[in-house]
């Protein structure tokens, strides 16, 4: 997967948490994922899908990142497990898809989203809906770490 692609997705993440939590996350180095099992504890994942583009997105988070997170944006406590904490996650992969979405039209990319599937659970499988490789890039918040990962490929050089 090309930066051209990730790179949208680690600027709209930011945008997203800055926006309607007030936080400022920090990308770490991305690196590969060869394995199933999530890094956090609640996860929403998307397909994508374009007449150039097809692949998936999942954003992962850690019980207490999101827990913070989703108070921070409903200005009111919220407690793990919570059906806020559902409703969130998946509006955030919405709006960070969205984002991200908005800057790869900007380079001539259209793409198409699914509805968010929320899964939970520590050490829960993440399948995306191809078998391209996967990108994750972790992120460092005040309130625990999160992670982003991205599967996209160009028509031309889809397997």
């Amino acid at each position: 997967m090309s930066v051209e692609f990730i790179n949208p997705f680690i600027n709209a993440t930011i945008n997203v948490l800055k926006t309607m939590a007030d936080m400022d996350p920090t990308p770490l180095k991305p690196r590969l994922k060869n394995i199933t099992q999530s890094f956090g504890d609640v996860t929403s994942i998307i397909g994508l899908a374009g007449r150039r583009t097809k692949g998936s997105f999942a954003v992962s988070f850690s019980e207490a990142c999101i827990v913070r997170i989703v108070s921070r944006m409903l200005g009111d406590e919220v407690t793990e497990g919570s059906e806020e904490i559902q409703d969130a996650v998946g509006e955030i992969t919405n709006m960070i898809s969205g984002g991200a979405r908005a800057e790869l039209e900007k380079k001539g990319y259209s793409l198409e989203m699914a509805i968010p599937t929320i899964v939970s659970g520590r050490g829960h499988s993440i399948k995306h809906i191809t078998n391209f490789p996967i990108i994750v890039v972790p992120f460092r918040t005040e309130a625990g770490p999160f992670f982003v990962e991205a599967c996209l490929k160009e028509e031309g050089s889809l397997s």
